[in-house]
């Protein structure tokens, strides 16, 4: 019996053991895979604020929380299952499909800049449903665009997590993936919050009787709306980075190394140029590279867009 019993106990502490080190394991893949994340990270929390710009600073957090739910939505009930299945049964396809993504991005990135350019003839359809006097529609039309923005971003940050962890069982796999989709998540949207709440928090600090204070919440009031709008244009110029890095690099394992090719050896050159800067302006010349690559395809996924409206219209039947 108190053998028996031993042995027992035995058995525990080698499970809790062997639960220890698959903890251990996830943690440490996550932090991994979440460091490798972070170009992603950082271009989801540019992106995310433009979506509260010109709405009721009442409204700022909801929106916020309600994109995160929609963010967390994305993570763990469809691109979790997504990875896990396409990871053992469809390997193939998670590339072609990061591509599709890339597109959207693109296309996008490319329609923010002919806004910028072209107010009055861009984005005519957007402007048409943004004008809206209904302010809850106003509201779920830029939740439910960040929503869509933050699936093709949040994709690309599972993707990377996969990567990282093929090797693993599926239990180590989903582990990760969930523990990256959740800490990520709270993360980016923390800082939204805390970078579109700034200027009522300066608001708050410039009532204070201390000199310093009072003058940094000034500051704060004066600099948030200025920088909101370098985020916008941040968060644009990230869309094209991020969307141009995915096309580039799934040609490249797709076995059309050519773009990819041409445009390492540009920044191999350009950071020659410099013996201390070499890597920051290799990355540098990708970036911008891959950006002008997404540019040319976002223009014409723009065309080809507005082409395909303009033929459904004359398609559609009229009504008598």
């Amino acid at each position: 019996m108190a053998t028996g019993l031993l042995a027992l106990l035995d058995d525990v502490a080698a499970i809790a053991k062997l639960a220890a080190a698959s903890l251990d394991d996830v943690a440490a893949q996550t932090a991994k895979t979440g460091a490798k994340a972070a170009g992603v990270v950082i271009d989801d929390a540019a992106v995310t604020p433009r979506y509260v710009v010109g709405l009721s600073p009442a409204r700022e957090l909801p929106i916020i929380a309600k994109i995160a739910l929609g963010s967390l939505k994305n993570k763990l009930l469809f691109l979790l299952p997504a990875c896990i299945f396409l990871g053992y049964f469809a390997p193939w396809a998670i590339t072609p499909l990061l591509m599709v993504g890339g597109v959207y991005l693109c296309y996008e990135g490319a329609e923010k800049l002919y806004e910028a350019i072209a107010p009055h003839d861009a984005h005519k359809h957007e402007a048409a449903e943004m004008g809206t006097s209904d302010p809850v529609a106003l509201e779920n039309q830029k939740v439910a665009g960040a929503i869509r923005t933050d699936f093709i971003l949040s994709a690309e940050i599972m993707a990377l997590t996969l990567a990282n962890v093929a090797a693993s069982n599926i239990y180590t796999q989903a582990a990760v993936l969930a523990s990256v989709g959740i800490l990520i998540t709270l993360a980016v949207y923390g800082v939204v919050a805390l970078i579109v709440k700034a200027d009522d928090i300066g608001l708050a600090l410039a009532t204070s009787s201390v000199g310093l204070v009072k003058a940094f919440g000034r500051g704060l009031v004066i600099g948030v709306p200025l920088f909101l709008s370098i985020l916008a244009m941040i968060g644009t110029a990230a869309m094209l980075w991020v969307g141009g890095s995915i096309l580039v690099h799934g040609m490249a394992q797709l076995g059309f190394h050519g773009p990819e090719y041409f445009i390492d050896t540009i920044a191999v050159g350009v950071g020659a140029v410099s013996a201390y800067l070499t890597k920051v302006l290799h990355w540098t010349t990708t970036s911008a590279l891959q950006a002008v690559l997404a540019i040319l395809i976002g223009g014409m996924t723009i065309v080809l867009v507005h082409a395909s409206a303009r033929l459904i219209r004359r398609l559609r039947p009229q009504n008598p």
